[in-house]
């Protein structure tokens, strides 16, 4: 007993050391933890019980798929349109099927194939959200594309884990591949609606009960989650997709939030052990076997799979510029491939050799999306090169004459259109999302399809006759480029713009810009004004109808405030 508190203790110790130093250069902490792995392991050999630290990394899968079943919310593959949903799974299928067929011609028996396959098919949500977040992208047309994606492609990792899961089984009884394959899909599915049946009629009054006490509800979130991880694993299934079906079945409850905050913390320590136990087990003995895959899966996910998803997303009608930067972003192995690896080695379907490959793969691809992502518009500025941008949607009538000019539609300008409708103002909508403009045309409203940070759609615009400019676009870059292509042209005409940071609003108002709108201390000074009328109730009452009937006209439509992101 004492051996093992002192590993886990060594491990902890370690493992925060480097995710400091991964913190001071601005690192994911995923690579790190595998990092202290090494450290501990096979470089320094600390920690020698290889079997207690594997069974506490399975509790660290269990705990992280037990979060993410509780936050999945598969209502919001609507929200994305088909880009994200259909274009999201064209890019699992076509990545899988390079992935797998790549392996097949390196001499990869079939299995192998399918778990090199989908290991690059997947990329990492928790690290391109953490990123996003950061950069204060998360609401962008190329960061709402991603997180779609990146929903689907966690959907597709959950069923291809129940599947890897169950194989063995099935071949068992079945003694082909791929009617194994087949059997252990149906098997999930079945499992997965039976999980929703029971939940539906016995979880609500149950966690009804519980929420009474937040003790007695964490509890019960934990037996519940443990109870799934037996009666799946008792019927084949990995005690990760009893954890993911749990999470999923009381996400679905009034009190998931309240759950998932107290278990975060729990998914944090476990998962840190988890990845740290990924780099204790990498072995790198035989580099001549493994230093090939590791190349050419490399060169697939870092050049590849950008390609495939900006190619995706131009079909659909985005820009250079929205696409490029959503395939740069996805870039990556995920941690459900470090999953799935790791599971695959506990079934026996995989060796050592995928097994290092794999968890390589992640350090390195992860470690350079940092830097994808941080210098992407530098990037994009590199490979932008010249030709066709994209549709040529626009609603321009004849002898068209605005003097106003509205960049950007969604949330903020969709209320901006309806002041400078309510006051009879001639404008001209500029949004450079597709389906955004196609609304507009439908409607009749004047709008043109196009990327402000691009040099040649301002110079479409007559910004020298423009008496008003109004970017609700967040984009730093974007905006300063406005700001100064307009100002050189109109020294009369007013600019508003918008910002995420406060620097970022003073460097705007360095560069003359007229008013910067920073929307989460617009919602503040609002709250001021309605406490001034608060003793009103008629005008209470009738500002209250008001946004009610707002915020169900943006619900109509699709509008969804931005939600926090870890």
């Amino acid at each position: 007993m004492q051996n093992i508190l002192y590993d886990i203790s060594l491990i902890i110790i370690v493992a925060v050391a480097v995710a400091f130093i991964a913190r001071l250069l601005k690192q994911p902490f995923i690579p790190a933890y595998i990092i202290a792995g090494l450290i501990i392991g096979p470089i320094l050999s600390l920690v020698t019980n290889i079997s207690v630290i594997t069974t506490l990394s399975q509790l660290g899968i269990a705990f992280l798929l037990f979060v993410v079943g509780m936050e999945m919310d598969l209502k919001n593959l609507k929200k994305v349109g088909l880009v994200a949903s259909l274009g999201g799974l064209v890019q699992v299928i076509l990545l899988f099927a390079a992935g797998f067929y790549v392996a097949i011609l390196l001499s990869f028996k079939t299995i192998e194939a399918v778990y090199l396959g989908l290991i690059v098919a997947f990329s990492s949500t928790m690290v391109v959200i953490k990123l996003l977040a950061d950069k204060g992208e998360l609401d962008t047309l190329h960061g709402r594309i991603i997180i779609g994606f990146l929903l689907l492609q966690d959907i597709v990792a959950i069923f291809a884990l129940s599947t890897l899961a169950t194989i063995g089984l099935a071949m068992n009884i079945s003694g082909d591949l791929y009617l194994a394959l087949g059997i252990a899909f149906l098997k999930g599915i079945l499992v997965l609606l039976l999980a929703f049946f029971g939940a539906s009629l016995i979880f609500p009054s149950f966690f009804k009960f519980a929420a009474k006490n937040s003790e007695l509800l964490f509890m019960s979130a934990l037996g519940v989650c443990f109870l799934f991880i037996v009666l799946f694993n008792l019927i084949g299934f990995s005690i990760a997709i009893g954890a993911f079906i749990a999470g999923l079945t009381i996400g679905n409850l009034p009190y998931n939030i309240e759950i998932s905050s107290r278990v975060k913390p729990l998914r944090d320590f476990f998962g840190a052990i988890f990845f740290v136990s990924l780099g204790m087990e990498l072995t790198v003995n035989n580099v001549d076997l493994i230093i090939v895959p590791l190349l050419i899966f490399g060169l697939i996910v870092l050049l590849f799979k950008p390609l495939v998803i900006s190619i995706i997303c131009r079909l659909f009608g985005y820009k250079r510029k929205t696409s490029f930067l959503t395939g740069l972003s996805l870039a990556q192995v995920s941690e459900f491939s470090l999953i799935l690896v790791a599971q695959g080695l506990l079934s026996g379907h995989i060796g050592n050799n995928i097994f290092s490959v794999t968890v390589l793969l992640a350090m390195t691809t992860l470690i350079t999306t940092t830097y994808f992502t941080k210098y992407d518009r530098q990037i994009y500025s590199i490979f932008r090169g010249q030709g066709n941008e994209g549709k040529d949607l626009f609603y321009m009538p004849k002898n068209l004459k605005y003097d106003v000019i509205l960049c950007g539609y969604n949330r903020i300008g969709w209320s901006v259109l309806r002041a400078l409708q309510k006051l009879g103002k001639k404008f001209l909508v500029v949004d450079f999302n597709p389906s955004i403009i196609e609304d507009l045309i439908r409607q009749k409203i004047p709008c043109l399809y196009g990327d402000i940070g691009d040099i040649e759609v301002l110079e479409k615009l007559n910004l020298d006759k423009a008496k008003l400019v109004i970017s609700t676009v967040p984009d730093l870059a974007d905006n300063l480029l406005l700001v100064r292509k307009f100002k050189q042209v109109n020294k009369k005409g007013v600019i508003f713009v918008t910002a995420s940071q406060v620097d970022e609003a003073l460097l705007l108002y360095k560069e003359e810009a007229d008013y910067v709108i920073l929307p989460h201390f617009l919602g503040g000074a609002y709250v001021s004004l309605l406490i001034k009328q608060s003793n009103n109730k008629d005008k209470m009452l009738k500002t209250k109808l008001k946004h009610l009937a707002e915020l169900r006209e943006r619900q109509r439509i699709g509008h969804e405030h931005p939600r926090h992101k870890e």
